[in-house]
């Protein structure tokens, strides 16, 4: 039969096992987070860029904007990044991503063919 002072000495265990755990590995409101103002969907408010490659570079920022505001937490979105970036299905999901996002640029200016 365990006595009540085994059981405090146990649960004392415990708790500096999870305490140690917290300053080592960091706590969950101590991580990096991307700043709240940086969270912005569509960089500078608009889809409207001057050419393609300028179209082409703001489907990259809309991409990254895109995961940032689904993961914020930049430990957590970097420590996936040695899965993610190694696995072909993965980039082609990633590029897949860019593509849309330049479609909808593209159109929006009209195939820069006004230009």
């Amino acid at each position: 039969m365990i006595d009540s002072w085994s059981m405090i000495r146990q649960f004392v265990k415990a708790l500096r096992c999870r305490l140690v755990k917290r300053i080592i590995v960091g706590h969950p409101s101590v991580m990096s987070r991307v700043p709240d103002a940086e969270l912005t969907l569509i960089p500078g408010g608009s889809l409207i860029t001057g050419t393609a490659e300028e179209g082409r570079a703001l489907a990259l920022a809309i991409a990254r904007h895109t995961i940032h505001n689904l993961q914020p937490e930049l430990d957590i979105l970097k420590g996936g990044r040695p899965n993610y970036s190694t696995d072909p299905d993965s980039l082609i999901a990633a590029g897949h991503v860019v593509a849309v996002e330049f479609q909808t640029i593209a159109a929006a200016n009209n195939y820069w063919r006004d230009a």
